[in-house]
């Protein structure tokens, strides 16, 4: 495991019970998202919850089939993760994955444990670090987390080497962060807002498969490709160029 940054601040345990809420973003992915709530281990989280950006297909019904709970997330990647959150009123740490079956639900258990454990407060999956099936990411992906990595180890002295949807954060310091980002930059926004305000973090390698059905929405298509990427350049120079935030001084984004 590779730790990105050190604690500044003594160890603040999380409940010896904390209660996991995996949060699961989803358009159009009926071909495997049954598969994605069934694989995760129910025994280390509480719920699940899908947060259905307006699928045209049977994303929702399947997904509650499997024992998710749906919810209408309208449309943007972010505004279905944020959306989710809020829903998790009962969440100690929010866990988000992809619904495509890229995401390892096996690996669930190492993101949690240093929170549970009272030794950091963000942990991500990294693809790059990880053990990656022939074909399931693209070298522009992995491109682009490294020179995003580099760009924010640059302003925040904190290391990452990918933008990895697959991650945990205790779930009040994420509502702290004043995040803002509906769209394709929520990843980074997490990422940059982490570490803008100290939080212990830690990225770990996560293994990577292909998907398991349907198109991606970014990798998927050039078009998808240049949207999402210059989405995500955009809230990069936002949130460099803005001041501190936060959400107790803000009112919801999403409102």
């Amino acid at each position: 495991m590779l730790a990105v940054t050190e604690p500044t601040s003594p160890l603040r345990p999380a409940p010896a019970a904390a209660r996991v809420v995996v949060a699961i973003p989803a358009l159009n992915e009926e071909a495997s998202i049954a598969d994605v709530v069934a694989g995760i281990p129910r025994a280390l989280v509480s719920r699940v919850i899908v947060a259905d950006g307006g699928s045209r297909d049977a994303t929702a019904a399947r997904a509650q089939a499997a024992g998710a709970q749906v919810i209408d997330a309208g449309k943007g990647y972010g505004r279905a993760c944020w959306r989710a959150t809020k829903a998790a009123h009962d969440a100690d740490i929010m866990v988000f994955m992809d619904g495509d079956g890229a995401d390892d639900p096996a690996s669930l258990a190492a993101l949690i444990a240093p929170i549970r454990a009272g030794q950091c407060d963000f942990v991500i999956g990294s693809r790059a670090l990880g053990e990656r099936e022939p074909g399931s990411i693209a070298w522009h992906q992995l491109a682009a987390g490294t020179m995003a990595g580099w760009a924010m180890r640059a302003l925040y002295g904190v290391r990452y080497t990918d933008m990895c949807a697959f991650r945990a954060i205790r779930r009040q310091l994420l509502l702290d962060l004043g995040m803002d980002e509906m769209g394709y930059g929520w990843n980074i926004e997490m990422q940059m807002r982490a570490a803008r305000n100290g939080l212990r973090i830690l990225e770990i390698p996560v293994p990577y498969h292909c998907r398991t059905g349907g198109a991606s929405k970014v990798a998927g298509s050039l078009r998808g490709s240049l949207r999402a990427g210059r989405r995500i350049l955009a809230t990069f120079w936002r949130v460099a160029t803005a001041g501190q935030r936060s959400a107790r001084a803000q009112e919801d984004p999403d409102a």
